[in-house]
């Protein structure tokens, strides 16, 4: 059977309510009866002492029948508000005065042979004479001191059976107030159901939805607590999910696109020569042409595994200091072929002989490759590329500018994006594999350092990105 958050929650509810009354009327009813006992001793014993105070010195000082007659009224008085039984006794324990009398009034009651220790005991829970009192009684024993000797004793006794019907009584208000609670707490309990159970089942539901691949599932939580903060969550990671869905249906696209070129080139060439098309004074050109697409293969299999290296946070940094300056000499250089070729040349401006940075030198040397590569790309004929470096603050500024084609303003904010390729890159040069600026920007970012780009279409394009200074 599913145990659901509702069942869980009614279940916890009626064990509360079971131990609640469970305790109430156990623990809790010992507890008020032992109260009320306590409190009734207090209230007897100060009644006792008013009584001696206000009524036995002219009792024992004038023992005429009319005074005697008006004290027992009073003591009846008394006994009739506190449902409280009183005797008076002399000092050798014979009870003078009864406000119940049950007995003959000759009969004279000495409490001292019937217990010896019950007048010299303030307090007794369970005082029972047979023939004097019907059932157990709470008892308190107050002297009557006059002169500085006892001339007697005041006797107050209640019956316990009325203290415990005063607890149940008293009880039952408090069940009753419990039971009144319960029922309130029921209407509680449904509303904190609305609140909590009902959103969380939309965000479930939500959450089924997404993971069959609806992202566009609408979850909707009217609240501004913790619920919609969890709804927006649910939300973000959905249109994460399908942002990663339309990737990777679009990272499948591009690999099979530009593998699937380079290998049908080299497919065709390769049957062309073993079947013989091809004569073999051709086979060198033709040859070359597999070499040229099996390197773009290889530099397309580098930059992957270069971009899943970020991508899983393996890559570690090697951090050193040295001259940029000289790197950027280095890296020109290895340009010298295709830039012959197209008539480019280098304007390297530096605003220090030496430049030192504290950077990993062969990612950097990567970004340098990647952008002049770039730039070249999307360079003209007899244009220069322009490579400078300057010192500002604790940074350094190094800047890569082109005077070429440049990029449409639509197509700025996607060149960082993997495989992407504007339409004069795809068409112009073949080797582009639209990784080149991503592995660019995950290097830079992996130093915790910026790279942007400004262009204007058919003026060019200028990169920069900040590294370091060396703190000498």
């Amino acid at each position: 059977m599913k145990r659901t958050l509702l069942v869980k929650l009614l279940v916890c509810y009626l064990l509360v309510a079971v131990s609640m009354f469970t305790l109430l009327n156990t623990y809790g009813v010992n507890r008020l009866k032992n109260s009320i006992v306590e409190r009734q001793k207090t209230v007897l014993h100060n009644e006792a002492a008013t009584i001696s105070s206000e009524y036995m010195e002219d009792y024992y000082l004038i023992s005429s029948p009319g005074l005697m007659q008006n004290v027992l009224t009073q003591l009846k008085t008394i006994d009739s508000f506190l449902n409280t039984r009183i005797w008076i006794v002399n000092k050798n324990g014979t009870i003078t005065m009864d406000t119940r009398s049950t007995y003959s009034s000759e009969a004279e009651i000495n409490l001292n042979e019937l217990d010896p220790d019950f007048l010299s005991t303030t307090f007794s829970d369970n005082t029972y004479f047979e023939g004097i009192l019907s059932e157990p009684m709470l008892s308190v024993v107050y002297p009557i001191s006059y002169n500085y000797g006892i001339r007697g004793y005041i006797v107050m006794l209640t019956s316990l059976s009325s203290i415990k019907h005063d607890s149940i009584y008293y009880m039952d208000i408090i069940n009753i107030c419990f039971l009144l609670f319960l029922i309130l707490m029921i209407f509680v309990f449904m509303y904190i159901y609305y609140l909590t159970v009902r959103p969380l089942k939309k965000v479930i539901k939500a959450a089924v939805e997404y993971s069959s691949g609806h992202f566009d599932y609408p979850l909707k939580i009217e609240t501004t607590d913790e619920y919609k903060e969890l709804s927006d969550a649910v939300t973000y990671m959905a249109s994460e999910l399908n942002s990663l869905d339309d990737y990777q249906k679009k990272f499948v696209a591009n690999i099979s696109h530009d593998f699937r070129s380079p290998l049908t080139s080299i497919k065709g060439y390769i049957e062309a020569i073993q079947d013989g098309t091809i004569p073999p004074e051709m086979q060198g050109k033709y040859l070359d042409i597999v070499l040229f697409e099996a390197e773009r293969l290889t530099k397309l299999t580098t930059n992957l595994l270069a971009l899943n290296t970020f991508d899983n946070n393996g890559t570690i940094l090697e951090i050193s200091s040295f001259d940029i300056n000289l790197i950027i000499k280095q890296t020109a250089a290895t340009f010298e072929g295709i830039c012959t070729k197209k008539k480019i040349s280098f304007k390297l401006v530096f605003s220090d002989r030496e430049t030192f940075v504290d950077a990993d030198h062969g990612k950097i040397q990567q970004v340098l490759y990647n952008l002049i590569d770039n730039a070249i790309k999307f360079s003209h004929q007899n244009s220069t590329i322009k490579v400078s470096t300057e010192v500002k603050g604790d940074k350094v500024f190094v800047a890569v500018k082109d005077y070429g084609v440049g990029i449409p303003k639509e197509s700025v904010k996607k060149i960082w994006e993997r495989f992407y390729k504007s339409d004069p890159s795809r068409g112009k040069d073949k080797k582009g594999t639209g990784l080149g600026l991503s592995i660019t920007k995950e290097i830079i970012n992996a130093h915790n350092e910026n790279i942007n780009v400004i262009s204007t279409e058919n003026v060019g394009t200028e990169f920069t990105f900040t590294l370091p200074k060396t703190k000498l």
